[in-house]
């Protein structure tokens, strides 16, 4: 038996990607750092530093607190690079998303969050509040910088909440960024969650501004109906995607049936007017010709206005 296992894991070792090796050894790095400094600074006899370090208020002062103006680019999931001069000399500064800054979770499927095993309840105004957020992040990359940002991947598994339930966008492994002064690509290949994908974007391979919107609004759809991008209706068996299914409950007027039904009893006249603003202005994010829905901006501007007006 334990010349078996000796196999399995010898077996599971040699699978591993070369990306999970690099990995393990940046993450040994960073918590054996401070030795590997000590012995190769005694092997220099004290003579010079071959590794500088800094320390954060430095950093934050390189970087003016990680402000956009020195942002670089993203790298993969967790990570992204800032420009920051320290002593009269440029670096390229790394930040980390570390798991202690997702307080209370990454949001499930269902745009839910998981709080010991057991899925917990967002009340709506949290919800509200972390559909306003994702827009807030999704309009910055879209107009922030030079060169239009697309995340390309929207969903609700790649947004956290902090300490203060503040919702945070994560998850820019396939994110692209537009030419100067253009506003779709070159043809691309067409990437990002099943469910999630613009339709235009997948005929054409060319990515917009409005490929971000298309994701959000299915995000905001799974937001309110607490429901994943596809199900199965139990009342007639069928599989179905978020998006028409909700379309098709709205346009009879059957919100009710769109709600979570963990919200339903306990909202107010004013959370259902809320509700019913929220679903009509998603789907217009959700319509197949990208011309006609609204810009990232526009729909962040509603959902203020929706938050305060009602």
């Amino acid at each position: 038996m334990e010349s078996v296992v000796n196999k399995l894991e010898q077996k599971m070792r040699s699978g591993w990607s070369k990306k999970e090796k690099d990995l393990q050894e940046e993450r040994w790095f960073l918590e054996n750092g401070s030795i590997l400094l000590e012995k190769l600074t005694a092997d220099c006899n004290g003579k010079s530093v071959p590794l500088r370090t800094f320390s954060s208020d430095q950093i934050l002062k390189a970087t003016n607190n990680f402000d956009s103006s020195c942002f670089i680019a993203f790298e993969g999931l967790h990570t992204w690079w800032y420009r920051g001069i320290i002593e009269n000399r440029t670096y390229m500064i790394k930040r980390y998303l570390v798991d202690k800054d997702a307080q209370h979770g990454v949001l499930n499927q269902r745009g839910g969050v998981m709080v010991n095993w057991e899925e917990s309840f967002l009340p709506w105004n949290v919800r509200l509040k972390i559909g306003k957020e994702i827009a807030n992040a999704l309009s910055y990359l879209h107009t922030a910088f030079p060169k239009i940002t697309i995340h390309r991947d929207v969903k609700p598994t790649h947004v956290f909440l902090d300490k203060n339930w503040t919702a945070k966008l994560f998850g820019f492994s396939l994110s692209i960024t537009l030419p100067e002064g253009k506003t779709k690509s070159a043809t691309v290949p067409v990437v990002g969650t099943s469910g999630y994908i613009d339709p235009s974007y997948r005929v054409t391979g060319s990515v917009t501004e409005y490929t971000d919107v298309y994701s959000f609004g299915v995000f905001l759809l799974v937001l309110l109906s607490g429901r994943p991008v596809f199900f199965t209706d139990y009342s007639n068996g069928k599989r179905e995607g978020v998006t028409g299914y909700v379309k098709g409950l709205y346009e009879k007027d059957k919100l009710d049936e769109v709600i979570d039904t963990k919200m339903v009893k306990d909202m107010t006249s004013g959370q259902r007017f809320q509700v019913e603003a929220c679903v009509a202005l998603a789907l217009r994010c959700c319509e197949k010709i990208d011309e006609y829905r609204p810009k990232m901006i526009e729909v962040a501007k509603e959902l203020k206005r929706i938050q305060t007006s009602f």
